[in-house]
């Protein structure tokens, strides 16, 4: 049965929710571009927090990072993801490292000077750096960096080209975390059918670890209706460098067909709410531009603002395995 669900907030695409050691939610999104001539879209990196995650919808959206303020980091701005690392603030994100150039995207780091995300002053590391013997990894077009702990050890993934738009793991020093610290492992690529629609893509993985199995979902397909999650698990004490530790689900586990009145649904991130239960945070189109309505949806979806971030709750079936209610 399909689920209606509201808009949490709109225009924000790649919603990212993180819980911080100081008690706040922080939530950060893709800044929109509201057609091919908007001068300020992509350009920019956001920042909300409130002490739920309810209080994220109406809390002050202030800018932390600005593409004009950096020599290293350039428009084309997208799915900023906010942690700490190593006791440190880190805002990972693509960007292209030169002007206006759409196709000079690269996973790229930021690192907050204080312990204040909101007030303290960030410092631009620049691109991601591979490790030595990675001739791969950040030199091409890659994107959606995501990070987390498991096992005691720290953990990248991201989207990178390799042929199609595939998944790829590394690790890396919280001491350093700009920089893999073993070659990237090719995680998943697109092989089924409803990952290839239109254009074969894995893209934006989202880690959340339960009751000691680590589910690692990530976006498939094209951007438009057809766009859906699909879903990674491994133990969380294995050796996730090692492919053999991972299974991947054979169908998405979040559709359009699941939806009502919202379509394409993708990028999400996982938090814990206030209450203790597990969310999911993503984003979709709802139906006016589904219905090219909009004023957007007859050009390139690159320039369409209309992506929105919802929320779903996660519950767990009797194999452990996710679904949203």
């Amino acid at each position: 049965m399909s689920i209606r669900t509201e808009i949490f907030i709109k225009d924000r695409a790649d919603p990212f929710v993180k819980k911080g050691s100081d008690g706040y939610y922080y939530f950060t999104a893709s800044y929109p571009m509201y057609g091919k001539d908007d001068k300020e879209g992509y350009d920019r990196i956001i920042l909300r927090r409130a002490k739920t995650v309810e209080g994220l919808a109406d809390a002050e959206e202030i800018t932390v990072w600005d593409e004009k303020d950096s020599d290293l980091s350039h428009r084309f701005i997208w799915a900023p993801e906010i942690h700490e690392i190593g006791g440190k603030w880190y805002i990972l994100f693509a960007a292209s490292g030169s002007e206006n150039n759409v196709w000079d995207i690269d996973c790229h780091i930021i690192m907050c000077s204080g312990d204040d995300p909101c007030v303290d002053e960030w410092i631009d590391k620049g691109r991601f750096t591979a490790c030595e013997g990675d001739s791969f990894s950040f030199r091409g077009f890659s994107l959606d960096m995501t990070y987390f702990e498991c096992g005691g050890k720290h953990y990248v993934a991201w989207a990178q080209n390799g042929g199609n738009s595939n998944i790829y793991l590394s690790t890396v020093d919280p001491d350093e975390p700009w920089k893999t610290t073993a070659p990237a492992m090719l995680l998943t690529k697109p092989e089924y059918d409803w990952e290839r629609v239109r254009i074969p893509v894995n893209e934006g993985p989202a880690a959340m670890i339960h009751n000691g199995r680590l589910y690692l979902a990530f976006s498939a397909s094209a951007t438009g209706p057809e766009y859906c999650v699909g879903l990674m698990y491994a133990d969380e004490n294995a050796d996730l460098m090692d492919h053999e530790s991972w299974t991947k689900l054979v169908a998405p586990i979040l559709t359009s067909d699941d939806l009502d009145g919202e379509y394409g649904p993708g990028h999400n991130s996982f938090v814990i709410n206030e209450n203790g239960e597990w969310l999911c945070v993503y984003h979709s189109r709802d139906e006016v531009c589904f219905r090219g309505e909009c004023g957007y949806s007859d050009g390139d979806s690159l320039y369409d603002p209309c992506r929105s971030a919802r929320i779903r709750r996660v519950l767990f079936d009797d194999n452990g395995m996710p679904y949203f209610e």
